[in-house]
């Protein structure tokens, strides 16, 4: 293999087998929410070319403890003054959006909307559920940057890697506009989610992919970027299944989401010929991951996994085909000289 194509072979085995192994271990230890650890685990290794040291591991899961829990603060607004709880979520997830876009963490902007959202929204219902989802997170992200060290060590980064490209910061004004583009992307799946915390919990964590996905496309590539990597998710969650099904096994699970892991890491990080961004390859993994993690649970729970499966795709479709539509209607309120240019 050529010498330029060995630090992204390293990187496409590292992401493939540390999301694979990260999964096998979170649903064999039965953590709560167990798709969570996995989905941590592939956005630590999508971005960050080096392993996280032990002491930062464990100050990001206490980071991200005191960002989540900042949904449980919102939780008596909610039940007793709901409209100034939905506009104050509102404009929180424009700040977190725009704090990104101005170059802020991307993994801390993840967890302050999932907070915002996902807390709250559980809180609502079950102030148990809003603290069952936050150890959830906390237990995913330490396991999640332990198997991502394992994976590091088994697939070091060469040293004459180049590093990952960097998110262009965005103008305050053009910040502004993506960011809200972003907080009303996520902003219904949001309310919906208040009918029925627990049912709707992976349709919140697709809206803030989505969110994020959002911030960093354009409008003409809108549709294709948005509902074509959710379409590829829903194809890819239910071809998996059905290979499942043939052999029944927690490793049998591992492997197969290693080969899937494998051919989409080839075309995040460039090894074959893609016409798509690496945006498009990575939204289609992490929804993969949501419809399969949850598909799992439901089958455990003795739930008609094809009946909730086709709903909850359903819903995924119906929240993209709105981001999307969102993404066009913003976009044509501006003057097309103004249009941000998306990292």
């Amino acid at each position: 293999m050529p010498a330029n194509h060995d630090w992204r072979s390293q990187r496409a085995l590292r992401l493939a087998s540390g999301t694979a192994l990260c999964l096998a271990v979170s649903f064999g230890l039965a953590l709560p929410i167990p798709f969570l650890a996995p989905l941590i685990c592939l956005a630590l290794l999508a971005t960050l070319p080096r392993p996280l040291p032990l002491k930062a591991g464990i100050g990001l899961a206490v980071l991200a403890a005191l960002t989540t829990g900042s949904g449980l603060l919102l939780i008596p607004l909610l039940r007793y003054y709901p409209a100034s709880g939905v506009a104050i979520i509102g404009l929180s997830l424009f700040l977190a959006f725009r704090y990104g876009l101005r170059g802020g963490n991307p993994l801390l902007v993840k967890f302050l909307v999932i907070g915002l959202t996902l807390i709250s929204a559980a809180g609502t219902a079950d102030f148990g559920l809003a603290v069952l989802v936050i150890e959830a997170l906390v237990k995913g992200l330490l396991l999640a940057v332990l198997v991502a060290g394992l994976s590091h060590w088994l697939f070091p980064e060469p040293a004459n890697s180049p590093g990952l490209p960097q998110p262009t910061r965005l103008p305050a004004d053009a910040a502004s506009w993506v960011a809200l583009r972003a907080a009303l992307v996520v902003l219904p799946a949001f309310l919906l989610a208040l009918i029925n915390p627990a049912s709707y919990m992976p349709l919140i964590m697709q809206a803030v992919n989505l969110g994020q996905q959002s911030c960093t496309t354009s409008a003409r590539n809108a549709g294709r970027e948005l509902l074509g990597s959710t379409l590829l998710g829903g194809v890819l969650a239910i071809t998996l299944w059905y290979a499942l099904g043939l052999f029944v096994h927690l490793w049998m699970f591992f492997l197969w989401l290693l080969l899937f892991g494998l051919l989409l890491a080839r075309k995040l990080f460039a090894l074959s010929a893609s016409r798509q961004s690496p945006a498009f390859w990575l939204n289609s993994l992490t929804t993969m991951i949501i419809l399969l993690g949850q598909s799992v649970q439901d089958s455990a729970n003795g739930k008609d996994v094809v009946q909730a499966f086709a709903v909850r795709m359903s819903l995924f479709i119906a929240v993209t085909l709105y981001a999307c539509l969102m993404v066009q209607w913003l976009d044509r309120q501006r003057q097309p000289s103004s249009l941000p240019t998306p990292p």
